[in-house]
């Protein structure tokens, strides 16, 4: 008998590269198409679990014999959720509002099982940026890295430099907390 196939719902590059670091190298990636758009008034650690386990339901319900790994990574000040910058000006405001204060990277990855069940983690990380001035915006901003990335940063590059520390899990950051993955993978019997 062969192992159920793992699906990688989700379009993440560094999702794959993250899952590859611990082994992982799903059979298909198949990137899940829901509407991510917040409720009124959710929080931002319920959002992240409810779009993981959209997006591997989503995929499973036309691949039900296989692992479907969904997962969500957003940006919070506050109860503020910094989505993805539509351009410069949102990028520049995220990254005044992150400057000299700590803000939190929430991810909720969920593990669809062969049969229907779903299992969902939600993981939380707190990141200190040091205070930015116009001209460290300036150059973020002209590095056109925080293109595509939740809250206008990437912390594997160069906006590492601005960060003072991490209380918690650096994947998550990146985009898959990579502990709590490998164990919902393990716990749901997936051999690779």
């Amino acid at each position: 008998m062969t192992a159920a196939p793992l699906i990688l719902a989700s379009s993440s590059p560094r999702r794959k590269e993250l899952l590859a670091l611990i082994g992982v190298i799903p059979d298909k990636i198949i990137p899940a198409d829901i509407d991510e758009t917040p409720l009124k008034g959710e929080l931002p650690h319920v959002l992240v679990a409810r779009l993981a386990r959209g997006k591997a339901l989503a995929v499973a319900a036309d691949h039900p014999d296989a692992f479907v790994l969904g997962s969500d990574t957003i940006v919070a000040c506050g109860r503020r959720i910094l989505p993805k910058a539509d351009d410069a000006k949102m990028a520049r405001d995220f990254l005044a509002l992150m400057s000299g204060r700590s803000h939190r990277v929430w991810s909720g990855v969920a593990l669809a099982k062969p049969g229907g069940d779903v299992v969902t983690r939600t993981v939380e990380t707190r990141v200190k940026v040091r205070r930015l001035d116009k001209a460290a915006i300036d150059e973020y901003i002209e590095s056109d890295e925080w293109v595509g990335k939740a809250g206008a940063y990437a912390i594997q590059g160069l906006f590492a430099k601005h960060i003072v520390s991490i209380f918690g899990s650096h994947p998550n950051v990146v985009g898959l907390p990579l502990y709590e993955t490998a164990n919902l993978l393990t716990g749901a019997g997936w051999k690779k």
